[in-house]
């Protein structure tokens, strides 16, 4: 640590890039079975809408029988422990980062009181959302619609800055890189662009 700016070595660098790709893939598989189970399931019995776990809770319904709710709780459960510790504090690390706070799970409560406040709050809205008349299944389609709007500009400017050497020094993309970076933004694009016209034409 050199004035409170963290510093990587190549090593830790590698790291990253292997956690990374580990978990890309083994988030997209998840992602293609739940794709399959459902399509195969609901989507060929015309049901579209979810609105509620119960309804999800059927698609595993061939697959577990009488015990596809219990299989469906520890799902979500277990999702559950893990991405709301994770969201929340990476929504804290950005909100933190953009207005100057101290920040950091290494870091004590009285040492960062704003970055612990915004995990804290977070934490509190997901929880009282359920409480409420909004359909949870609603907020994450309207989520993904939203991250999927939002991903194409933020690849280009992660993109541009990887590519920049004066931030990235020597670490600049590869020719590699960068062919399938900017192929994955051109077909994100075009995709979020095709997205809108459904939704508004």
């Amino acid at each position: 640590m050199g004035k409170g700016i963290p510093t990587f070595s190549l090593n830790d660098i590698r790291d990253f890039r292997f956690d990374t790709i580990i978990g890309m893939f083994l988030s997209n598989l998840a992602m293609f079975f739940i794709i399959i189970a459902t399509a195969s399931t609901l989507g060929v019995n015309g049901i579209v809408d979810i609105q509620t776990a119960d309804q999800a809770a059927q698609a595993l319904r061939p697959f577990a029988g009488d015990f596809a709710y219990l299989l469906f709780a520890l799902g979500i459960i277990g999702t559950g422990l893990l991405a709301v510790p994770v969201l929340s504090a990476s929504a804290s690390y950005a909100l933190a980062e953009t207005f100057g706070m101290k920040e950091g799970l290494y870091r004590k409560f009285k040492q960062a009181h704003g970055f612990y406040g915004i995990i804290t709050i977070a934490t509190i809205i997901g929880l009282v959302i359920n409480f409420t008349s909004i359909s949870p299944f609603k907020m994450l389609y309207y989520t993904a619609i939203l991250n999927g709007i939002c991903a194409p500009p933020l690849l280009v400017i992660i993109l541009l800055v990887s590519n920049n050497k004066k931030i990235m020094g020597k670490y600049t993309n590869g020719k590699w890189s960068n062919l399938l970076g900017w192929t994955i933004t051109v077909i994100m694009g075009i995709a979020a662009i095709a997205l809108l016209a459904t939704l508004f034409f």
